[in-house]
């Protein structure tokens, strides 16, 4: 299978068309090390993140080839979550970062993604001026970069996460499941959560290069949910193979989804904290959500799924809190992207402060019946100008009266076109979106 690009952030364009092979990657961090040896003066410096993906240990090497001959030195970092290749890259002052993974999908795609010396999506005009780069016939740098190992990259991370939260602040006598999904997050998650106290019990810690969100993580939580039972936890938390998502599961084995765990998180700051002026979520964000924030009159506003666009309408709104369904969470007076362990550690500050177990803390939003089905597809499929598929949406929308919404959108990440279906009716509106999905289906073949 053809590794590619999966995201929404990062390098567009070329880099999404273009199966990522060693040879594409070399002539991408030549093309990446061109323009920001350009770009900047006095010493150019870019960090190299990956997660435990054995085809990772190729496109570094690769990566690394290219920046080198780019003109730029080059930081190895080692398998890290995303995110702290974010802090990472504004800690040591870098012109950028760069991390080889894709998320959650399987071990055998792959992809790249670019942070900003900001630790923020590198600019339109340096995206742009990289993919014109790759076009040119690749040269040798005058004066070539040189690879260095950053050995403490893992110890600057848990310290940073650690420092997020309040002087004092204890997870004594508190027993967490983590699932690290045997990906980034592996070494990091677990020092972080035991180092302020809590006794933590772990899964999804032993990556093998090809394991990586396999049955496990975020998208996988049936053995997080199983293991907080057995071991009688407070809670269970996983992460994603890069480390950016999380979900918890409460102690009574429920999942609990990005939506809940934002609602956690505003309503602790509107109630406890310094105010809470605003949320966005997603097009997919559960309406209880939405509901929920009206009733203790915090705005809300919904952007098109993807971290860059969430980021995005916040920063329209100046507001500090966005996120996902699938438990991307972005806490921006913390850090610059989405952060799972960041995201955790939100959370419990909140439960921890109020004195409350997950389960209660959960209880202010009611969810809305929402069903959605993926629909896999060979190529990309004009929603809006196929007739049969309007009709169908026109025709779901209709039985739901005006009491639920419909969506289609084909995922960011995967060859997949998502159906979702949201009303009162739960058993109506999981046969309104099989019904729906199935159309969809025939329209694609």
């Amino acid at each position: 299978m053809a590794r590619r690009y999966f995201g929404t952030d990062g390098i567009r364009g070329r880099v999404g068309q273009e199966p990522i092979t060693p040879d594409f990657v070399l002539r991408l961090g030549w093309a990446a090390g061109r323009v920001l040896a350009e770009r900047y003066s006095g010493p150019k410096l870019i960090l190299i993140g990956k997660d435990t993906r054995i085809s990772g240990y190729m496109f570094e090497s690769a990566l690394q080839a290219g920046l080198i001959n780019g003109g730029v030195d080059v930081g190895l970092l080692g398998p890290m979550p995303t995110p702290a290749i974010a802090y990472l890259t504004r800690t040591f002052q870098a012109q950028a970062g760069i991390v080889i993974s894709a998320s959650h999908n399987p071990y055998h795609d792959n992809g790249i993604k670019f942070f900003s010396g900001q630790g923020t999506k590198l600019p339109d005009d340096i995206e742009a001026s990289i993919e014109a780069q790759l076009d040119k016939p690749m040269t040798t740098a005058e004066k070539l970069g040189k690879a260095r190992r950053i050995a403490d990259a893992q110890g600057r991370y848990i310290e940073f996460c650690k420092g997020t939260m309040p002087w004092g602040f204890s997870l004594q006598g508190m027993k967490i499941v983590l699932d690290c999904a045997h990906g980034a997050t592996y070494h990091v998650a677990p020092d972080v959560f035991r180092e302020l106290g809590a006794e933590v019990i772990t899964i999804g810690t032993q990556p093998d290069g090809v394991n990586i969100n396999r049955d496990c993580g975020s998208t996988a939580p049936e053995a997080l949910q199983a293991k907080v039972l057995e071991t009688q936890a407070d809670l269970g938390i996983a992460f994603d193979g890069d480390g950016d998502r999380v979900i918890f599961v409460d102690h009574k084995g429920k999942k609990v989804d990005g939506d809940e765990l934002l609602y956690v998180i505003a309503s602790y700051r509107h109630e406890y904290g310094n105010g809470c002026n605003g949320v966005v979520g997603t097009l997919m964000t559960n309406l209880g959500f939405e509901l929920a924030l009206k009733s203790m009159n915090i705005p809300f506003v919904r952007a098109k799924v993807g971290d860059r666009y969430v980021i995005e309408a916040m920063r329209n709104n100046d507001w500090l809190l966005g996120g996902e369904s699938s438990g991307h969470i972005i806490c921006s007076d913390v850090t610059t992207t989405g952060d799972g362990v960041i995201s955790a550690l939100q959370v419990l500050l909140g439960l921890v402060t109020t004195g409350s177990t997950l389960h209660e803390a959960k209880q202010g939003m009611q969810k809305t019946p929402q069903f959605t089905v993926n629909v896999r597809i060979a190529e990309r499929i004009d929603l809006d100008g196929n007739e049969t598929i309007k009709a169908a949406v026109l025709e779901t929308e209709a039985e739901l009266n005006g009491r639920g919404r419909v969506l289609l959108r084909p995922s960011g990440t995967e060859p997949l076109i998502r159906v979702m279906v949201e009303g009162e009716d739960g058993p109506a509106v999981e046969r309104l979106a099989a019904q729906l999905a199935g159309v969809v289906e025939q329209a694609v073949r």
